[in-house]
């Protein structure tokens, strides 16, 4: 089911009208029942690992929280029988125990999650094509499982650190898990963000619902209208003829429909939670104004990030294999030696986060990539403070555009792997920027040609000033409280004009699939 369908929008309906009429205290039950409605219409061949996830963190977190608390309650009634060392010796077996159910649901689900990305690249691929009796292959990547399942096993790794209780309530945890708005793309919730607001009982409140409704429509104007717009331009800039600056072209056209279709999916997911009382975290937070790699990455698919550094990144640089390693190589290297585990960490973690996204080549050169330039330019900051501290700009500003401008192309280079598979395709279009020089395109007919008219082309212009101008605005604060301010005739004006967009300037037409977010596919 497509967030951008009628049937969503009859869907939706129906649930916002019995989750406020219905008795509060079963608001929640609504809400599974809801979302597993929802994933079913994704096909009912995909349940059952949704299902799997589910059951298995669920008896993992169990066994843990049972094993501590047993573990508790015998220290008490024999601490005075037991010395020092039995003690420690319990509570390191105990916490074996606990360690091996959650490395044993990690593995299992994270393999789970490897088949299905196995599934969707050769030989498995091509022998799905050519064997019937080996159709079972073309099962495909379900609906979110990088999403629902990087949830659940954060929250059973969370529950093993004792940083969340375990769910005594299996149907609470299957809400968790199931929660629709994020299925599709997410973000990825912790449970101790989550848990309190999609648990609790809401009133309705007209407010809330307004900026949910608000930021829902503005995900749908990104996404339809500038999205799903620009797409047609850059399928056709792929071609093999478009090189030098008609390949600069395509990376600021896919940056655009990047931002528009992902922010997009993510303003729509958490407009709908918010109708309905539930708070997830902020994907994005003005990302093309970051002035390095790194900066860019706490403002871009924040959760995913976060995760990454949370699960991945810090257990792999504070182990204690990595600690020792610290030590000699400060004794041998200095400083360079001391942050052998930071660069293993941040190489093992930007690795994984390319494998996440698929068992492709170029998203391995996309990770490959992220970490280099991102460790370059931490081990050169001192150099970069130093020299600032000794070269003063008159121009601060202008400076600070400058870092923005070249974190955006930096990023823009990285970022348009995911458009070439082969490698040596996309390292050719690189290399053409040095010296195919055909800036005729602008002029010579050959814009036009790429799937767009003059008039797409000033509606494009107009949605990116306009998420140009909302950014902006983004700096003083949310942009739908700044509105309240403003005279109700303005305010609602500006409402109907961008119902009116949506609607009127949404990119429709034969072939038209509005389920097709770009980040579906991971």
């Amino acid at each position: 089911m497509s967030f951008a369908s009628v049937t969503f929008f009859v869907f939706l309906g129906i649930l916002i009208i019995l989750y406020y009429a219905l008795p509060h205290k079963i608001q929640w039950v609504l809400l599974l029942v809801a979302s597993y409605v929802f994933y079913l219409f994704a096909g009912w061949k995909y349940l059952p690992f949704l299902v799997f996830t589910t059951i298995s963190t669920y008896l993992g977190t169990n066994y843990i929280s049972r094993n501590a608390e047993a573990s508790k309650a015998y220290l008490e009634r024999e601490k005075d029988h037991l010395s020092k060392e039995d003690k420690k010796a319990y509570r390191a077996q105990a916490k074996k125990r606990s360690r091996i159910a959650m490395i044993l649901v990690l593995v299992v689900n994270i393999a789970i999650l490897f088949f299905c990305k196995a599934l969707l690249v050769d030989p498995f691929l091509s022998l799905a094509k050519g064997n019937t009796s080996l159709s079972f292959l073309t099962l495909g990547l379900p609906m979110g499982m990088s999403f629902y399942m990087f949830q659940s096993l954060g929250y059973l790794i969370d529950v093993y650190r004792d940083k969340a209780k375990a769910l005594k309530n299996p149907f609470k945890l299957a809400l968790f898990v199931s929660f629709f708005p994020q299925l599709v793309q997410g973000p990825i919730s912790q449970f101790t963000e989550l848990e309190e607001s999609l648990f609790s009982e809401h009133a309705f409140d007209r407010k809330q619902i307004a900026f949910g409704l608000q930021r829902m429509l503005w995900g749908f104007f990104k996404k339809m209208v500038v999205a799903d717009r620009i797409a047609v331009a850059v399928q056709a800039l792929q071609g093999e003829e478009y090189r030098g600056f008609a390949f600069f072209i395509l990376m600021i056209f896919f940056a655009i429909q990047l931002y528009a279709d992902f922010s997009g999916g993510i303003d729509i997911a958490i407009g709908i939670a918010q109708v309905l009382g539930v708070k997830l975290p902020e994907n994005f937070n003005r990302p093309y104004f970051s002035r390095n790699i790194a900066d860019f990455w706490r403002r871009w698919h924040i959760t995913l990030f976060q995760w990454m550094k949370r699960y991945i990144f810090y257990p792999i640089s504070v182990s204690k294999p990595m600690l020792n390693l610290s030590l000699k190589g400060r004794k041998k290297f200095g400083r360079f030696g001391m942050r052998i585990p930071v660069y293993i960490g941040t190489f093992l973690t930007w690795m994984g986060t390319g494998i996440w996204h698929g068992f492709h080549w170029h998203f391995i050169l996309w990770g490959f990539l992220n970490c280099i330039f991102i460790v370059v330019s931490e081990e050169l900051t001192p150099a970069y403070e130093k020299f600032h501290s000794r070269v003063s700009f008159s121009n601060k500003k202008g400076y600070d555009i400058f870092q923005i401008i070249r974190t955006f192309l930096l990023m823009n280079l990285i970022q348009i792997t995911d458009l070439f598979p082969r490698l040596s395709e996309y390292f050719g279009k690189v290399a053409s920027l040095t010296y195919v020089f055909n800036f005729h395109i602008l002029w010579d007919g050959t814009m036009t040609k790429l799937g767009l008219t003059g008039t797409d082309y000033i509606i494009l212009l107009c949605g990116v000033v306009l998420m140009f101008a909302v950014s902006m605005i983004q700096r003083k604060g949310s942009v739908r409280e700044q509105m309240l301010k403003i005279p109700c005739v303005i305010r609602y004006g500006i409402l109907f004009i961008m119902i009116f967009a949506v609607i009127l300037l949404g990119s429709y037409g034969i072939g038209y699939d509005a389920s097709a977010f770009i980040y579906n596919q991971f």
